[in-house]
């Protein structure tokens, strides 16, 4: 054998000789079943909150305390026995304080006959099975514990009415379904709003009020427009 063979001999072992057994095989992509077992507590926990808030909201519905309300006399002039409150939200409704712009609304604040309470929680599940995508409705003052005055003494500019547990305040719904009162008329989801008052009249109402700016409208008598509704309507039983 040439040197030259021999060197190139001995250069071939020791190549081999640093060469590793056997090629590393190239890392395996991760399973889908490892990335849900990694992913499997932040999953779970999104569900698991909406679940549990949707269980404190029929529990607080559940809780209602039921008793049978007598609405006294006239809604700006007249009391409340046996007032119902209505929780500060439930499945299809949140509340909202007009004086401190906030929610829930202050409990004294929620006090009406059952057969009011009944008809906003009726008024408002058919109207939320009719829209499932829609937000909850905005619920705003009903009257206070015995009823009687309302006025400014009360916070904000008070009420002329809600005196004797027939008259409450519902929010319009809002186009960025934003749980809150609308700010001004062009952020109302006219149609959805629309949708609530012709419910509203459906179930009996005696009056609606509706915002000179909102273009709503209905039975008139009963559908009435009065300055201050451009972010809510006003719903009135008629006395029993």
């Amino acid at each position: 054998m040439g040197l030259a063979a021999v060197a190139a001999a001995l250069a071939g072992a020791a190549w081999a000789a640093t060469r590793p057994a056997t090629t590393p095989a190239a890392p395996a992509p991760p399973s889908p079943g490892a990335a849900i077992l990694r992913a499997g507590p932040r999953v779970a926990a999104g569900p698991s909150r909406l679940v549990r808030r949707l269980a404190l909201r029929r529990g607080l519905e559940a809780g209602i305390d039921w008793r049978r309300s007598h609405a006294i006399g006239l809604p700006y002039a007249g009391s409340l026995a046996g007032g119902v409150r209505l929780p500060r939200e439930g499945v299809h409704f949140f509340t909202w304080d007009p004086v401190l712009r906030r929610s829930p609304d202050r409990p004294w604040r929620r006090y009406g006959t059952d057969r009011l309470v009944r008809t906003l929680l009726a008024v408002i599940g058919a109207y939320a099975a009719a829209h499932p995508q829609a937000a909850r409705v905005g619920i705003g003052d009903l009257s206070r514990p015995h009823g009687g005055d309302f006025g400014p003494e009360f916070g904000g500019i008070g009420h002329a009415s809600h005196q004797n547990g027939l008259d409450a305040d519902v929010y319009y719904p809002r186009l960025d379904r934003r749980e809150r009162a609308p700010r001004s008329v062009d952020q109302i989801d006219h149609r959805l709003a629309q949708d609530l008052v012709d419910r509203f009249v459906r179930a009996g109402a005696q009056l609606v009020f509706v915002g000179p700016n909102t273009h709503l409208h209905g039975p008139a008598g009963v559908v009435e427009v009065l300055i201050h509704h451009d972010d809510h309507l006003h719903v009135r039983l008629p006395a029993a």
